[in-house]
Parts: C-alpha cells; structure tokens; sequence
C-alpha cells in the first residue's frame, strides 16, 4: 500500500523543524560566553551538554523500547513540546553555567524522541525505497541543524533571542503537524511487552552489527567537524585576513550535506545503500587527511572544498540508518535506530572533546586529521566478510 501523498513532507518539515534545536545554542555562542563569563571551552559544553543528553535520552528510550511499545506520532508530539521548553531557558536573565548545560542537556535529552522516532516513523510507512526516504529526511535534520546559523547571520541575528524564539516556535509546530497528520504507519508492529536485553542483543547480527560499526565512525566525524567548522573559518580569516561570513558560511557547508542526503538517498536506489555509504565514508576520510591543505587555498577555493567535505561527510548517514533499520525484525526497528544512535553519540562526544584538548595544544589547520580515525574505522567494519544487504 503507498503512502498517502501528504505523509512523508509532513515528516519532512516536523523533523527539519525540530531538528532546529539542536545548535540553537551553537549559533549564539558569542553571546552565551558574555552572559555565563566562560572562555573558549564553552563551545565543548554547549554542543557536548547537547550530545550527552541525547546519549542518555536514546539509552532511555531504547532500553524501554519507548517508540516500539507507544505510538511513535505522541512520542514526537511530547517530546518537541519539551524540548522547545528546554530551548527557552537559554533566555534566563541570569543564565549560569549550570542553567546553560541543563537547558542543552534537556534539549538533547528529548531530541531522542524525536530524530530516531521520526526515523521510526518513516520505516513504518516504506518498506520499498527506505533508503531515498530517509535521505529525505536526514536531509531535513542537516537543514534543522543549519538553520540557526541562518538566522544568526541575518539581520534578525541581532538580536540572539530571536534564534531561541524562533527554533522553539518551530519544533512546537513540527511535533503538533506530525501528530495531528501522520497516523501509526501500516507497517508498524508494535512490540507486545518490554524486553530490557532485546537491544544489546541485536550485535549478534552480523548484518546490524556491520551497519552499527559503520555508523559509529560516521559520527566520530560528523558532528565535531560541524562543531569546529566556525573555528576553521575564523581561523582561514585570521591567517589570511579574509572576510569570509562564519555564521553563513557555517549555516551553507552544514546545509549543503542536507542536500547530499537526498542525492545519496536516491543513489541507492541503483547503487544500493552499502555502496552509497562506502563511497561516502572515503570521499570525508580524504578530506580530513587533506584538511591542513585547504588552509593554504585562495578564499573561494577553501570554502569549495570545505562545502565539498560538508556533503560528503553527511551523505552516508540516512544509508546507515537503512542498512540498520533491514537488518533487525519489524518490532525493533525503533529500539535498533534509537540504540545506534545512543553510542554513535556518546562516540561524538569523545570526538569534540578531542579537539577542544587540541585546539589549545596545536595548530588549528592541523586539527582535522584526528577526525581521519572515525571513516577508518567505519569502512572496516562496513568492508569485512561479505553478505547479502539490502538495495
């Protein structure tokens, strides 16, 4: 049965807008550093604050099967409402360290319920074509996370609570647009009681496990290269005394990879998820391996390549979540999704806390081969002993 046309826009748009949350705070860092008094290491805390809560969150929820066991749609509904909630603290008149790592905490505590869920949500309306759906809508969440650099570097950035106000607006709207319109799928199969250990259980699949591994050295990537991309850019600045917009250029490399989730999604729909991720995996490895060299290119070409890395390095992230989602029983395709995306993001963390330790200790242009490790260690897991995978 196909899905009714309206179905997978809605899911679409609700993901991009909650997704939005997710660097709001990233965005106005400047002006987050002047109200709690720290120095350079709050750009770790507030992105990583964000990244522990949605580890913990995803262990939560994927340990008590939460989008296995209740309806997916409520799930989302809820848990963007109080995320936005979250997202507003950032507006205390007397923002502390700790309020600021609790509202990012929080934040990335119910982000949980809301990317993998709406990844659940996808998998239980295609069967076929998975893999170009959730390019869509992994593309959607690159869009969310670019957003906020968007707005900060418009006029209305001016005023910094504007990027709070506007990102908690928009995940309020996206939870209540997919709960009003987007129903339980037709191939949801919900699971009948709660099983504690069906998560840790699913590595003994050789299919999931190859998919698991290859996603966690996607994020060891991903998420500190787009954390560290606004220091990348000031620093090109520095050395070269260019003008390059940092929160525009920042918002477009991110942006861009949204668009190379939707062209990769289509890809597999000939290559095959696998290949799509493959490819992928080593196209970013290069570039971090090559990243000092960028630093020495005119102003156009850096951005070039950097726009480049910010699309290759997002490309295989919704063909993981494909290959993850084919490879366990219906009835857990959400605790898988929720489970992988726990220690991907624990594995970020430890990735962004690597650079900020570098940053201070080492020239910056040289920060970026460190993140080589991540697509190293993902193409050994995807590259092992061959097996059927899914199209």
């Amino acid at each position: 049965m196909k899905p009714r046309a309206h179905i997978l826009p809605i899911i679409i748009l609700s993901q991009f807008a909650c997704t939005s949350l997710w660097f709001a705070g990233n965005a106005i860092v400047d002006e987050l550093t002047l109200k709690t008094g720290l120095g350079p290491e709050i750009i770790g805390y507030v992105l990583s604050s964000v990244q522990l809560g949605f580890i913990i969150g995803t262990l939560v929820f994927g340990l008590f099967m939460i989008a296995d066991r209740f309806s997916p749609s409520r799930v989302f509904l809820i848990c963007s409402l109080l995320a936005a909630l979250c997202n507003f603290l950032l507006l205390s008149e007397t923002l502390s360290k700790w309020t600021l790592l609790f509202a990012r905490f929080g934040t990335g505590f119910f982000l949980a319920g809301i990317y993998p869920v709406g990844m659940k949500i996808a998998a239980d309306y295609y069967q076929k074509g998975l893999g170009k759906a959730l390019g869509y809508l992994v593309g959607a969440l690159v869009l969310g996370t670019a957003f906020p650099y968007f707005v900060s570097g418009t006029s209305l950035g001016k005023d910094f609570t504007l990027v709070i106000k506007i990102t908690s607006a928009l995940a309020i709207m996206g939870g209540v647009a997919l709960w009003a319109f987007v129903p339980n799928g037709p191939f949801r199969k919900p699971s009948a009681k709660l099983s504690l250990g069906a998560g840790p259980l699913l590595f003994k699949l050789h299919s999931f496990r190859q998919a698991a591994f290859g996603y966690f050295g996607h994020m060891w990537e991903l998420y500190a290269f787009w954390a560290f991309t606004p220091l990348a850019l000031q620093t090109y600045n520095t050395m070269w005394a260019s003008e390059i917009s940092v929160p525009l250029s920042t918002g477009m490399i991110i942006a861009l990879g949204g668009l190379s989730c939707v062209f990769g999604g289509l890809l597999s729909l000939r290559s095959g998820s696998r290949k799509v991720a493959v490819v992928s995996l080593l196209l970013s490895g290069l570039f971090c391996l090559i990243s000092p060299v960028l630093f020495t290119l005119p102003s156009g070409l850096f951005l070039v390549g950097w726009c480049f890395w910010g699309m290759a390095i997002t490309a295989d992230s919704p063909q993981f979540s494909n290959l993850v989602a084919t490879s366990v029983p219906p009835e857990l395709k959400g605790t898988a999704l929720t489970l992988v995306n726990c220690i991907g993001f624990a594995i970020s963390i430890f990735s962004i806390q690597l650079l900020s330790f570098l940053a201070e200790t080492f020239d910056i242009t040289y920060l970026f081969i460190a993140l080589a490790l991540g697509p190293f260690i993902g193409l050994l897991g995807l590259l092992g002993r061959k097996h059927r995978h899914v199209r």
